[in-house]
């Protein structure tokens, strides 16, 4: 496949500008596409007038970190291609999907500081005076927007203009991102409904439902679009479980002491949703008796006000949990960065990964 010039950042490109151009050329079709999509279902419609405004808008408050990867592993192997990167955007309206859809299971009012699309329906349904439940017509709404998202996702990356014998490559990975992000969310939601999972069962849901969702599978589904070699997607592949896992460990960690201004979340909102987060189940693994029963005591509340919340966080703080996950966020970057290291893999594209690596995983995302 020839490469088009298109949209192509000049080589001189730092990897942090580079980044940077492919992420606004991502917003670009990836807005463009969902706005003539909702153009085509709702445009004169009276239930698509929030629709039309809303699903364009959601789309242009992301980080297209998933497109972003998997761009990166089209051009691990491949020259830059138009096609590739619009590709590589349809990761983000899967990505779309899933935070529409989990707002909703989390009943979080708010998603990057702004109304979640629930949010933002039911008070439609509140401003037009309708019948019935606002709440429940927000979550219906929000839950139907995922739904075009996904289908959304998939005929984006169809018609891409990537060629088929190259989609044939990529649809394995696509799948298995699309199924583990579904099961991983179930093994999240058993997770927090239960006592307290174990560590282990934590990280397992931290591979499944971040590790590979965020990084690993978008890698490697943009390195099969480029028919990369075997060696290279192994490599992407372990770099990918590895940094996957950091960044999640640092949005638990986000989560429990993170500012709300960078988050956009309420303060220690995984705490009043009793998330069983890496952070919080560590500190009960490396409390000591007094810490774990004033922990459990805590955490058995039926609602934290924030004096509760204040103390809760600094029983985990006193535990030392959070000082070890950043080394094992430490430590799984230097794993991740020595596992692509002497690899085949052009030395810019090896520059972005570290620059991606640090991006995921730095303390004020």
């Amino acid at each position: 496949m020839a490469a088009t010039t298109e949209g192509v950042v000049p080589a001189s490109t730092g990897p942090g500008g580079w980044l940077t151009s492919v992420s606004h050329a991502c917003l670009e079709h990836a807005s463009g596409f969902v706005a003539e999509r909702c153009d085509e279902q709702f445009l004169g419609r009276g239930e698509g007038a929030l629709a039309i405004e809303a699903l364009p808008e959601f789309v242009r408050e992301g980080k297209f970190l998933r497109p972003l990867f998997a761009y990166v592993g089209w051009c691990c192997a491949r020259p830059e291609d138009e096609a590739a990167l619009r590709a590589a955007t349809s990761l983000e309206l899967l990505h779309c999907f899933a935070l529409a859809q989990d707002d909703v299971m989390d009943r979080s009012a708010l998603r990057r500081g702004r109304p979640a699309l629930h949010t933002q329906f039911a008070r439609w349904h509140r401003d037009q005076g309708w019948n019935g439940s606002a709440t429940r017509f927000g979550e219906s709404a929000a839950v139907l927007s995922g739904d075009l998202f996904l289908v959304w996702s998939e005929q984006m990356l169809r018609e891409s203009g990537v060629p088929e014998p190259a989609l044939a490559r990529g649809w394995p990975h696509y799948d298995a991102m699309r199924s583990e992000l579904a099961a991983g969310q179930l093994a999240d939601l058993v997770n927090d409904a239960r006592s307290l999972p174990s560590w282990d069962a934590v990280l397992d849901v931290i591979r499944r439902k971040s590790g590979n969702y965020t990084v690993r599978r978008p890698l490697e589904f943009g390195a099969a679009l480029a028919v990369g070699d075997a060696p290279v997607l192994r490599a992407l592949g372990e770099y990918g479980g590895l940094v996957g896992e950091a960044f999640q460990f640092r949005d638990d960690l986000l989560g429990v002491f993170g500012d709300p201004d960078l988050t956009g979340k309420p303060v220690s909102q995984d705490l009043r949703d009793r998330k069983a987060s890496s952070v919080v189940v560590l500190a009960v693994a490396m409390a000591e008796a007094p810490q774990r029963r004033e922990l459990q005591l805590l955490l058995d509340e039926e609602f934290l006000d924030d004096d509760a919340i204040t103390c809760l966080r600094g029983t985990i703080a006193a535990t030392g949990a959070p000082d070890q996950l950043e080394k094992l966020i430490d430590r799984r970057v230097r794993k991740a960065l020595d596992a692509i290291d002497d690899t085949a893999i052009p030395s810019r594209m090896l520059e972005t990964l570290a620059v991606l690596a640090a991006r995921c995983t730095d303390r004020v995302r």
